[in-house]
Formats: structure tokens, sequence, C-alpha cells
């Protein structure tokens, strides 16, 4: 089946890639925003909005999939998008660094909420395997190309117009977005057979919680928070402060992360339909630790040159994709059609709770303590996340289990049922 060749899947795909480009544009604008409202003490604001949207994922996105099924998803995707373009619209109107936290906390709400609904529509629509692995890998490359293009195109747009205008254009994107969901045919949300809406909420934790392939992908979440971390948080200082680089190249380090994460995401379709997915995860969790050792042992030595961060970020990207791309076909495996949204929502929150951990474990031991201090720290987490993984995801688990995560859809109940 050819996967763009699906008109409902070609303008969701559509929509998403608008939207995250609007995403990455708003968070280059944000930045320069804190900067005009609090000067040397913009990290802090940033650091704290960080926070805020960390923690409205953890708590929103299962509170979002407890609720689903009781509204059309289409027009729920629609007026999420709406508000995300009403809030990015404020934005620039702000006078208070105090209103930026609040209007932080409504668009990443509205973000929390949309994104797991968003992933739990497309097997819904893709219900070809193989079609549906490509659907995965095609996100991880657009999530991927947003993080390489958003500061590029920002950077042009800054040299024509000021900062406050690419909150007006991103603004347009999420409506352009919102558009393109209202021209789609988005099935509604199969009945959870769960009756209270606190039960919903919980379901999907506790289906994590009791399946153990899923207990080892929330010890992956920990490896690549960890790995990623380092990429996120401490780029900018060690170019500028232990490289002696730019502000272009900043992007260009970025860009080396995320130039790993695309090459891996374009090949892993066709590694996935012959290679068992706990196989290629484990494989990329272990880049992803032997990326923050290395990272450890070169800036430990004084040998973190521009080639070695070039390859080192590189290796964690690689890393990266190789865990996260499955991740959609590992859930979609584990639960009953009905509970594919409470899954995703609790993949969502539960992932985003291992960042919650390691943003501000990077941000306030790196000041304090340096680099290699805080990244041999984030090492230990992602060697036990990694170990965590290989105990509590058994290789040989049964019927329905890793091994059979490439079986055709049509057997999918069996192999639900039996795990």
């Amino acid at each position: 089946m050819r996967l763009f060749a699906l008109r409902d899947y070609r303008r969701l795909f559509g929509a998403q890639v608008i939207a995250l480009f609007g995403t990455g544009l708003t968070t280059v604008a944000l930045g320069l925003l804190a900067y005009d409202l609090a000067g040397p003490h913009a990290g802090a604001v940033l650091s704290t909005a960080l926070t805020v949207k960390m923690v409205m994922y953890v708590v929103i996105a299962p509170l979002a999939a407890a609720y689903v099924d009781r509204l059309p998803r289409r027009t729920f995707l629609f007026v999420l998008d709406v508000v995300r373009g009403a809030v990015v619209l404020a934005l620039p109107l702000v006078t208070e660094v105090w209103h930026v936290y609040v209007l932080i906390g409504l668009l990443q709400a509205a973000s929390a909420a949309f994104t797991p609904t968003f992933q739990a529509v497309i097997p819904d629509i893709v219900t070809d395997e193989a079609a549906y692995t490509r659907a995965l890998s095609a996100s991880q490359v657009a999530s991927t190309m947003e993080s390489l293009l958003s500061p590029v195109l920002a950077a042009v747009a800054l040299t024509f117009l000021s900062f406050d205008r690419l909150f007006l254009g991103t603004s347009a994107g999420f409506l352009l977005s919102a558009a393109l969901v209202l021209s789609t045919r988005v099935p509604d949300a199969r009945p959870s057979g769960h009756a209270k809406a606190r039960d919903k909420a919980a379901a999907g934790i506790r289906t994590f919680f009791g399946t153990p392939r899923l207990r080892g992908v929330m010890a992956l979440d920990l490896v690549v928070a960890a790995a990623g971390s380092i990429v996120v948080v401490h780029t900018v200082n060690h170019v500028r402060d232990g490289l002696g680089g730019t502000q272009s190249d900043v992007a260009w380090v970025l860009a080396a992360s995320g130039t790993g994460t695309l090459l891996a995401a374009l090949v892993l379709p066709r590694v996935l339909d012959r290679v068992a997915a706990r196989t290629v995860m484990t494989a990329g969790a272990g880049v992803l630790t032997g990326g923050t050792v290395a990272a450890v042992a070169l800036t430990s030595t004084g040998l973190l040159t521009w080639t070695a961060t070039a390859v080192v970020w590189s290796a964690i990207g690689v890393g990266m994709a190789l865990v996260l791309t499955p991740t959609g076909k590992v859930l979609r495996a584990s639960v009953t059609p009905n509970a594919i949204p409470e899954a995703f929502a609790a993949q969502f929150s539960l992932s985003h709770l291992a960042w919650l951990v390691t943003y501000p474990l990077a941000g306030w031991l790196g000041t304090t303590a340096g680099f290699a201090v805080t990244w041999s720290v984030l090492a230990v987490l992602a060697g036990a996340g990694l170990a965590g993984a290989l105990l509590l995801w058994p290789r040989h688990e049964g019927p329905g289990t890793t091994a059979d995560l490439t079986a055709p859809a049509r057997d999918r109940s069996t192999l639900v049922e039996a795990a």
C-alpha cells in the first residue's frame, strides 16, 4: 500500500508538519521574547516555561485520553489547533513574565491533548501493518526536519521581520493545520469499556505497568531523556563557551544530531520489517548510553573537539530514532483497538515524566558542577534505563510479544489476547 495515496493520512500528515514547524518557530520567538522581558534572566524564564510544558504533558495527556471517546475526534483536534493559534497570537502582547507562563501553560495543555489523540488516530486510518510502520517513520522524519529547519527559517525571517512577527506566522500555521484536520475523515474513538473518566485516565498507566514490553518501553524513555538532555540543554554552552563557536555553530551542531535521527528514521521501515522491535530499540538505547559515556570521556580529557562533538551528537540522534520510531508499533501490538488512545496518552505522559526529571537535572547540575559531572550522572541514568529495559522486557514473552510485532493486522486481536 502506498502510504501517501491515502487521502486522509496525507492531509493529517500535512497538518502535523505545519503544526510542527509552527511549534519550532514559536520556540525561537519565545526565547527572544524572554530576553526582551527579562534580559540576563531569560534563561531562568525559559527554564520555568519548559518545566510548565513538561508538567502539562504529564498531567493533561491521560485526562485527554479519558474523555476523547466522548467527543468527535476531528472536532476535538480542530478546536485544539485553533486554541494553539489564538494563544500564540496573544504572546507578543504580554508585558509581564507571569503572562508568559500562563499562556505557555495553555499552549502546552492544548498540545498535550492534541499529540496523543493525533497519534491514536493514525492506526485507525492506516490499517496496513507495513504502511503503518512507514507512517511512524514519516512522523519521526517530520519531527527531525522541524528541528533542523525551524531555526534556519527563523534566522532568515528575522533578517526581514521583528521577532513578534514570527508569532503571527506561527498562529497562521496552526489555523492552516486546523483547516486540514477539518477536511479529513477522522473516525471517532471506540468506547474504551471504562465507565468513569478516572478509570480511563488510569487505564493506560496500568497497562504500561502490567505489560512486560511496555515496562521496558518506560525504561527506554529514561535512556532517551538522559542522553537527549545533553543535546537539548548543553549544546549552546558547550559550543559557545567550550569550543568558542558562534550562534551559527550552535545550529550546525544541533543539525548534526538531527541528521543522525533523520538518516536512521529513513532506513528503519525496512529494518523493522525483518528485525524485532525489542532488538532495534535496545540497540538504540545501547547507542545512546555509549554516546553519553563517550561525551564524559572526551570532555574529561579535553578531547571533545568539533569533530568529536559532531560524531557524538550524531550518534545520540541515531540512538533516539532507533528507540522512538518503533514505539508506536509496540503500543499498537500491546493493546486492543479500543484501548489505543489510552496507551498513546500514557506513553506521551510517561515519556515526558522522564524529561521532567532529566531537564532540570541537566540544567541545575550543569550550572553548578560542570559538564563532566553532569554527563556522568546522565550516563548512569542512561545505563540504568538500558539495564532496566533488558530485564523488564523479556526476549521471549510467548505469543503476542515482540517476535510477533510484524504479524498481519488481521491476527492482532489474537496476539493481544495472548499477551
